[in-house]
């Protein structure tokens, strides 16, 4: 029994790293190569607006995979006294951690389900409007360019807290 849990426990942890990449580095790709891009405005010629649209499988699938592993791994930390036990460092770096990530799971629903489709809607307003849609597209763009960084400070505060919890 000890046997299997040992496996896992590493099972979890090797799941968990390898999520944190793919979540991580698509971050990273768009913001160092999708901020340029955003910044030329034109939504229905933006290429990166798509590859951002093909990569939210894969990291919606990562947020469920990190949620998962990181249960398992907090349950089974020798520092974890129960659920809301705030005691600790360890503690208190596991709940800002939390509260991090749920900023971030709420940032990707906001932007797959309320500023992609607005997006779309305003390369549809272009062919009917052209005026008020890059107006439009404009707002669009700066509002994703915030939430691309912030979604970043997001990750990094995770990463923090995690040396912190780990350290301690």
């Amino acid at each position: 029994m000890i046997f299997m849990a040992f496996w896992i426990l590493v099972f979890s942890y090797w799941l968990h790293l390898l999520s944190t990449v793919v979540l991580l580095g698509g971050l990273a790709l768009m913001a160092v190569a999708a901020w340029p891009a955003l910044r030329r405005g034109a939504l229905e010629s933006n290429h990166w607006v798509a590859l951002q649209k093909r990569l939210l499988p894969w990291a919606n699938g990562s947020l469920v995979i990190l949620l998962v592993t990181g249960f398992i791994q907090m349950t089974n930390d020798p520092n974890y006294n129960g659920f809301l036990a705030v005691d600790s460092l360890w503690a208190v770096a596991i709940l800002v951690k939390h509260v991090a990530f749920g900023g971030m799971v709420l940032i990707g629903v906001y932007v797959q389900w309320s500023l992609y489709p607005a997006m779309d809607r305003a390369v549809l307003l272009t062919k009917k409007r052209p005026s008020l849609a890059q107006s439009e597209q404009h707002t669009l763009v700066q509002r994703e360019m915030r939430l691309l960084r912030l979604n970043l400070f997001c990750a990094a505060v995770v990463l923090f807290l995690t040396a912190v919890a780990t350290a301690v």
